[in-house]
């Protein structure tokens, strides 16, 4: 049985075609837009983010020293995790303006991290800061240009592989 034919020929571009095109300009738009300059006002959009980055690694890698302090019991499974978080705050703070590098400082310092007594629960807190903060970062990149985004899209991707082994993989 021969298929009906359409009455009719399209012409021009189908829907699909043309979301897809318009999806493409704007993500080489967004991955080519030149750095935020900002005004006489202080630090542009993207360096006031990068800061923001760099506090919040910051305030993670606090978090990870006091768990262990109180449980140096972790510190084989822990130890690998720290060091990439640290790595990852020197990342932001390497684009970051000595003022706000130095607001950054005072803002981790300055805050008390409590930790619980049992290890598990010390753990899993620190898989649901790893995840919440990967998740803000994922969210984040969206309003940034092309080199700090793919730096916080790689950064969160890291966050949620250290909240996997956090939880995940001690099974």
């Amino acid at each position: 049985m021969p298929y009906p034919q359409p009455s009719r020929a399209r012409s021009g571009p189908r829907r699909r075609s043309l979301l897809a095109s318009a999806a493409g300009a704007a993500l080489l738009a967004g991955c080519s837009a030149g750095p935020d300059t900002g005004g006489d006002d202080g630090p542009s959009a993207t360096a006031r983010a990068r800061a923001r980055a760099a506090r919040d690694s910051r305030g993670l890698l606090e978090r990870y020293d006091a768990v262990l302090a109180a449980h140096p019991g972790l510190t084989g499974r822990l130890r690998p995790l720290r060091a990439q978080v640290a790595a990852h705050a020197a990342a932001f703070e390497e684009g970051t303006p000595a003022t706000a590098t130095a607001s950054v400082t005072a803002t981790a310092s300055a805050s008390a991290t409590p930790v619980p007594a049992a290890e598990k629960d010390a753990v899993a807190g620190l898989a649901a800061a790893e995840r919440a903060l990967a998740d803000r970062r994922a969210k984040d990149l969206l309003s940034v240009p092309g080199e700090l985004a793919r730096l916080l899209a790689s950064v969160a991707a890291a966050g949620s592989a250290h909240a996997y082994l956090l939880t995940e993989g001690a099974r």
